[in-house]
């Protein structure tokens, strides 16, 4: 298994619970790729809002949801157990707009 991502929809909003990418296939665009799907899947849905956390050290993947278009919308403070204690979780979202009428 290179990778997966687990979605949960709650009323008409998505969120992105996990992603995971084996530490061997790390750096190829698969990421990327899965997020993509995940938004692709969520707009197919007719999702309004996306939405996902993330601790504030993975800059790597706060790099990647920002180039999705999500952007900050919170902080959890002291939401994550790390070696130093606790760490934060930065909540992310995305607006997804759906032109309607003919």
């Amino acid at each position: 298994l290179a990778g997966f991502y687990v979605g949960e929809r709650a009323g008409p909003d998505n969120t992105l619970m996990d992603i995971c990418i084996a530490p061997e296939f790390q750096g190829n665009g698969l990421a990327k790729a899965l997020l993509q799907d995940f938004v692709t899947r969520s707009e197919t849905m007719s999702a309004e809002n996306l939405f996902l956390e993330v601790r504030a050290s993975n800059k790597a993947a706060i790099g990647l949801y920002e180039q999705a278009g999500f952007i900050e919308s919170g902080i959890r403070k002291n939401y994550y157990p790390s070696s130093d204690g606790k760490e934060d979780a930065i909540l992310m979202a995305l607006a997804l707009c759906f032109m309607g009428g003919s």
